[in-house]
Parts: C-alpha cells; sequence; structure tokens
C-alpha cells in the first residue's frame, strides 16, 4: 500500500481513525485528497464517470488507510486503553440508540399511529449479533 504505518497515530480524542503524526502523514492525506477535489471540479466527466471514480477512489482510500490502521504498533497499555474507551463508546450508542426508540415509540403513541425507525432497531440487533460472534470466537481462542 501507499501510506506507511510510521506517518500516522491512533486518533485518541477525536473520534476513529487515523492521525498524522509526521510530515510524511500530512503529506499522504494531501496526496490522496488533492486530486480527487480537482477531479470534481473539472467540468469534463459526466455523472456516470464521477460515480465510478469516487467509488473506486473511496475503496481505494478505505482500503489503504484500513492497512495502516491494522499495522500501527501499540504497546500493551495502548490496547488497554483503546478497547476500554470503544467499550465505553458503545454502551454511549447503545444508551443513545434505546433513548431514540424509546422517544419514537412514545411520541408515535401519543399521535396514535405507531413508527418506529427500523434503522436504529437493526443497529442495535446487529451490535447485539457482533457481540455474541466476538464473545464465541473469543471463548474459544487463546488470548
Amino acid at each position: 500500500m501507499f501510506g506507511k504505518p510510521e506517518w500516522f497515530e491512533r486518533r485518541k480524542y477525536g473520534g476513529w481513525g487515523l492521525h498524522p503524526k509526521t510530515w510524511q502523514g500530512w503529506l499522504y492525506i494531501a496526496v490522496m485528497v488533492l486530486p480527487y477535489i480537482i477531479f470534481q471540479s473539472l467540468p469534463y466527466w459526466d455523472e456516470t464517470t464521477r460515480t465510478y471514480v469516487t467509488v473506486a477512489w473511496v475503496l481505494f482510500l478505505l482500503l489503504d488507510v484500513g492497512h495502516i490502521m491494522v499495522n500501527i504498533d501499540k504497546d500493551e497499555r495502548e490496547y488497554k486503553i483503546e478497547a476500554v474507551s470503544e467499550r465505553n463508546a458503545a454502551w454511549a450508542m447503545v444508551l443513545f440508540l434505546v433513548a431514540g426508540i424509546m422517544y419514537q415509540s412514545i411520541i408515535s403513541a401519543l399521535n396514535q399511529s405507531f413508527y418506529v425507525d427500523w434503522f436504529l432497531v437493526l443497529a442495535l440487533f446487529g451490535g447485539m449479533i457482533v457481540k455474541a460472534i466476538s464473545n464465541y470466537y473469543l471463548e474459544k481462542s487463546e488470548i
């Protein structure tokens, strides 16, 4: 891949992903973003071409950034901090999803027409399935 893990560090305080820690990381971001912006701003291509190029560019970028994220060096303490932080973020998201579903249920019941955003319900069940699979796999493995 193009990006090198030593150019980046894990994002600690502003969400998920990467943060450049060297000038090469900043240059990598510029080299990946600027050609895309220039391509989109030029009027020479039709919408179909723009869509295909956008999808291809995003897939390539996701693969490269994913490769970088997997290969970033972390010590045992950083792994533990990240695990606890991710767990806490997951619990906060679950609480907000449940609160949103409850709010929608109550408001729709008061309006006498039941409506719940099934995408929120799907997100909760998807998380439950991922947790169950993870628990099953981790109990069977030697960690």
